[in-house]
């Protein structure tokens, strides 16, 4: 009897192990702890908002979330539809805003690939050639907190 009971919670685990192996290897390039953010790249939400007008936000969250609620003025810009969404961006960016990059939470990479894609873009520099592009410390939830 003994020898069942431990063979079926052997099974059992491995069986609760298999979705987490399968995250594992599906996510293994976007854990939180590969995001190795410069502290120059990363701007917290009273920094951004001191900036005024000079600011261009970019919502790096699923469309269904930004349709729900977004940075009053944000533009959608998301990896899942770059290609559709990039011109859309560059039509209304200026070079002398700064972008603000946010996604959900600190713990989302989405904000930090899409900043990363957007320094890519040669032009997305200011007048002085400095990096321009940066990444809300504590994303959306944060930005949730210190709403005026």
């Amino acid at each position: 009897m003994k020898a069942g009971a431990i063979r079926q919670a052997l099974i059992l685990i491995t069986l609760a192990l298999l979705p987490a192996l399968g995250q594992a290897v599906h996510f293994r390039n976007k854990v939180p702890w590969q995001s190795r953010l410069l502290a120059s790249e990363v701007v917290s939400v009273e920094q951004a908002r001191s900036w005024g007008d000079s600011v261009m936000w970019v919502d790096a969250r699923p469309a269904q979330e930004f349709e729900s609620d977004h940075v009053p003025g944000a533009i959608l810009l998301n990896e899942d539809s770059w290609n559709e969404l990039l011109p859309q961006f560059l039509g209304q960016w200026s070079p002398d805003n700064r972008v603000v990059v946010y996604c959900s939470a600190q713990s989302c990479n989405a904000a930090a690939e899409v900043a990363r894609r957007l320094r890519e873009e040669a032009h997305l520099r200011d007048n002085e050639g400095k990096n321009c592009v940066f990444v809300l410390e504590g994303g959306w939830e944060e930005w949730l907190k210190t709403r005026k």
